[in-house]
Parts: C-alpha cells; structure tokens; sequence
C-alpha cells in the first residue's frame, strides 16, 4: 500500500527568483540559515530545504515512508499580484510543476496554480494544464475578498466539470483578517473560518448541484464542515434563501466532498468520517510548513480504530483512485 500525501506545499525556486527580481508584492529576504523568507501583508512564510528542495524532499518521503505526494503552491499563490504578473507567474509556476512530474513521476503528482484574479486568464490557463497532464487545480478560498461562488468563475467551473477536475480549497488571507493579527490567529483560526465559508457558499449558490463531476477537496478537514453540517441543513429547510439554488440539503453535497487530514486529532477525524465515511478522507501533511508534520499525519490515522482496509484506503487508496493511479 503506497502512502499519498495529498497536502503539502512546494515553492519552485524558478518563482522564488522570480519574486526576487519583482516587481512582486511579495519581499523576499534570507534568514540566518539562508532560507527565503517570503512577506506578503498579515503573513510570513520561511521556505525551509523542504518547500524549495525537490531532491531533499524526495529523500524525506523515502524516510518516512510516503510513496507519493500530490504538490502545490501555498497561499497566496499569486492572487495579490497585478493581473498581467499573475497570469505570468502562474504559468512559470505550472511550468516548474510539470518539469517535477516528468522528472520525479514515481513520487510527484502536482495541482496547477490559477490567476485567479483574472477569471477569464484562469480558464485560459486551466485549459493549457489540463492539456499537459495535471489533473486538478488548488483553488485559494476567496479571490481578493470575492467569493468562489461568484458568476464570474463559473467558465473555469464549466471546464472543470466536462474534465471531472479536481477543486483542492485551500484557505487564503480570510475576510476580517485584521481581527486576526495577533498569535498566528490567521492561520489556526481564520483559515478554517474561510474554508468553511467558501464551501457552503458554493453549495448554496448550487455550483456542485450545476457542475457535478467537478471533484471537491477541502483542506484542513474542511475547516469546520463536518461538526457545522447540521446546521447548514436546517437553514435550508428553514430560509426560503437557502432553498433558491438547490434542490437537496447542503449535506447532500457536502458529503461528496474529499477531506484531507491536516487535523492530527483522531476525535476530529472521526467526526469527519462519520459524516462522509472513509471513501472521502485524504491522507495530508502540511509539509513542510511549521504547522504540519508527515510523522503526525500518519500517527493520527493510525490512531483511529479502522479495519487494515479503511485505514489503507484513507492513507493512500482513496488518493490512488481519485488521481487516476490506482494499477500504476
């Protein structure tokens, strides 16, 4: 049984010169171990040997025994650039993605980056990394304070269904982050807030009731999802609002929704898989960020009280399947 990490985060080092050179937002500077330090407004990345070091990490999943990790950029990705330097990045960054799959295809499976402050380029790009293999893009959970529901993304949604792509939500700077500038309150709190919201916004607004074979991922076991669910189903039999645009409760879709295990307690990943069961639980890291661990990601789903098979299947299999890698 191979272990795929579907969550964990790369800087291809071609986009942190980029970003060097700018003109970027983002600042980067060296720390005193010579480890980018990438500054964007409310947030600080390090990118320590594991974020920018493909050889290094590769030797890191062979010591702790992980098969293969699904790689992708972090927030903001590239969402606070102008739209032209965006639409630039993105693809220097999709570039280097795909060099890493067709070097390391054994143990790398990437999610593209999107310019997704620009609608109309991020269908554009979609398009050119559909075509070069990726099967999936990770999508930040609000676009400069606009919603994943908004009509404007729904030409990318429209492609992503007619190729059954796969949607990874990962949480950017969340709406109110000013209230969140103190003990990391962004990251362990607003983060999950902003994940949460872009879920149900998107299930009310009936994109997966109109884009069926898109296939949701949600990080951070779904920020709060499954322990908020019940309530998202009475405000639907409730408010006529929440009626409008679907015609099933909200659990019925979220429930089809993937769920990746950045949550290393095991009650909190119970709750998760009795809410959408053991087929939709992923298997993530956080690696290499200070907040993730691979060691935790696999004492936490060997912790739950599983059969061998249901635990397998969160620790690889149900990744296997839903990347196309099940056989190869």
């Amino acid at each position: 049984m191979t272990i795929i990490d579907v969550h964990n985060h790369y800087y291809p080092p071609a986009f942190l010169d980029a970003l060097r050179k700018g003109p970027s937002v983002l600042q980067v500077s060296d720390d005193a171990d010579s480890n980018p330090v990438l500054t964007s407004p409310g947030d600080i990345n390090i990118a320590v040997p594991g974020h920018r070091d493909i050889a290094y990490r590769q030797e890191v999943l062979d010591r702790e025994g992980v098969g293969r990790q699904l790689i992708s950029l972090t927030c903001p990705a590239t969402l606070l650039e102008t739209k032209e330097r965006s639409v630039s990045l993105s693809k220097l960054v999709n570039d280097e993605l795909a060099r890493v799959m067709a070097d390391r295809a054994r143990h790398f499976t990437a999610l593209a980056t999107l310019p997704l402050n620009d609608p109309m380029a991020s269908a554009a790009e979609f398009d050119r990394v559909t075509a070069m293999g990726f099967k999936g893009v990770l999508l930040m959970s609000n676009v400069n304070g606009t919603a994943l529901a908004d009509e404007r993304f729904w030409p990318l949604y429209e492609r992503a269904n007619e190729s059954g792509a796969i949607m990874h939500i990962h949480p950017t700077f969340p709406l109110g982050v000013e209230a969140m500038e103190k003990y990391w309150l962004m990251p362990l709190v607003g983060f999950l807030m902003d994940t949460t919201l872009a879920a149900a916004h998107l299930v009310f607004a009936g994109v997966p009731e109109r884009w069926p074979k898109i296939r949701w991922v949600l990080g951070h076991l779904g920020g709060t999802i499954p322990y908020l669910a019940e309530r998202l189903d009475r405000g639907y039999e409730n408010f006529a609002e929440c009626r409008k645009d679907i015609p099933k409760k909200p659990t019925e879709y979220l429930k089809k929704f993937y769920y990746d295990t950045v949550n290393f307690d095991p009650k909190a990943l119970k709750l998760a898989i009795d809410f959408a069961g053991v087929s939709q639980i992923l298997a993530g890291s956080d690696y290499p960020h200070m907040i993730g661990s691979i060691p935790k990601m696999k004492e936490s789903i060997q912790a739950l009280d599983l059969t061998e098979a249901e635990r397998n299947a969160i620790l690889g299999g149900n990744a296997a399947r839903l990347l196309g890698l099940e056989g190869a």
